[in-house]
Formats: structure tokens, sequence, C-alpha cells
């Protein structure tokens, strides 16, 4: 059955993130389209990985005989997030924009999954081609006949990973505008932020069943540790 990773990287919980709501209507399509498919969820946001050191990063360079308890760990780590990866078909990533760039929970997981070397070898990208839909919420506006155009720095940084590196087919869908409801600055934006708001939701839910029918059913689900779940 096709199978779908989820990643958020949010740190506010269920109701309250733009985010994981734009994901939710994306899951919810999904699952619609394939009832009783698996769903490989990583939390980033409530949940983050250990910060990534220098000893870890070396780690996988190190013969495993020579590996320290830490280092060993490390190499584990790494493997688990590749092999949640590895075992998906398509791709669901729940990302805010923090102080211009992506969270820090986020980032310390790029990390942390790079130092698996079968997802990025050169001319064999093993997650290549595989559908991936970013669903991006901004509190401000930065498009291009903004103040701020070109502040947003999370979205290229993402292309470049997760496009340049792995090589996934990324499609974003993005919010913004949503602290117009909150700063008194915004609140002439208000109209702006609900159709921005609306606009993505029905990117979402629109690119949800282009992604299911664009996937290749892979092996089937597996769960491997914590924090990440498989639902059904």
């Amino acid at each position: 059955m096709p199978h779908l990773f989820r990643l958020d990287a949010s740190i506010r919980p269920d109701g309250v993130s733009v985010s994981r709501a734009l994901a939710d209507r994306f899951q919810h399509v999904w699952e619609t389209e394939h009832p009783g498919a698996p769903v490989t969820r990583r939390e980033v946001g409530l949940s983050p990985l250990p910060i990534f050191n220098a000893a870890q990063h070396g780690a996988a360079m190190t013969p495993e005989e020579q590996r320290t308890a830490e280092q060993a760990h490390a190499v584990a780590l790494g493997q688990q997030l590749g092999d949640e990866l590895l075992a998906a078909d398509a791709y669901l990533f729940a990302v805010p924009l923090y102080n211009w760039t992506i969270p820090a929970g986020l980032h310390t997981w790029l990390d942390w999954m790079l130092t698996d070397g079968r997802l990025k070898v050169p001319g064999e990208e093993a997650l290549a081609g595989r559908p991936a839909v970013v669903v991006h919420s901004r509190g401000g506006g930065y498009g291009d006949d903004t103040p701020r155009a070109g502040w947003d720095h999370a979205e290229p940084y993402l292309r470049r990973v997760l496009a340049d590196v792995l090589r996934l087919d990324v499609t974003f869908v993005t919010a913004e505008l949503t602290l117009a409801g909150v700063v008194p600055a915004m609140a002439h934006l208000t109209d702006l932020a609900d159709e921005s708001l609306r606009l993505a939701h029905r990117d979402a839910e629109d690119h949800a069943r282009r992604v299911a029918e664009l996937v290749i059913p892979g092996e089937g689900a597996i769960r491997i540790g914590d924090p990440a779940r498989v639902t059904s």
C-alpha cells in the first residue's frame, strides 16, 4: 500500500499551529484516497531530537569496532531516520517560518538524517523523483512586492536540501500573514490573511489528491523506533 511520511516542525500544538492544520488537511485527503494506508509521523517540533555534536558527526566514518557507545548510537539514529524516509512513497513536511528560517528542531533532524549515506550518493539518490509537499506557514508577508521580500530563508534552504540533495520532487503550499489576527499593527491585513489561509487549505487538498495518484506503492510500512509512529 502507498506509504506517507509526515514530519511536523512547529513548536505549537494541534489547534494552534497553522502548519499542522494544513498538514492535517493534506493527510485527511490522502487517507480518503488510500484508506488504511500507513502514515509514518516524525515529530521534531514538540519532541526534538538531541542536538548534533562533533563526536556524532564523525561516527559514520569511524570503523564500527572503534566506535564509542555515543558514536554507535549516533549511527543507529541516522539509519533509523533514513529507514523512515526510504520506507515511504510520498512525503509531507509541515514547516513554519521562525525568525526567517526553519525551526531548530527541523535543522537538527536534517543534521542527523543526512548522516545516512544511503540518501545522497551522487547519481544514485535513493529518494530521487518521489513526491514531497511542504506546507509552509509565515507570520508576515514575504512576496516580491513586500518590504521584506527575500527574508524567507526557509523555502530556498529546504528546496536546496530536499530537491537538490535528496532529489525529491518538491511542491510548496504557503499560508502567510498568519499573525494578522494577533498583532495589532497587522490588523488591516486580516482579510488578506484569511484569503491566504483559505487558498493554502485548498492547495493542500489539491496536492494531496495529485500525490495520491502519483505514488507507486512500496513494500509497506516499517515502524522503527520512537518518536516516529505509524498510523493507519
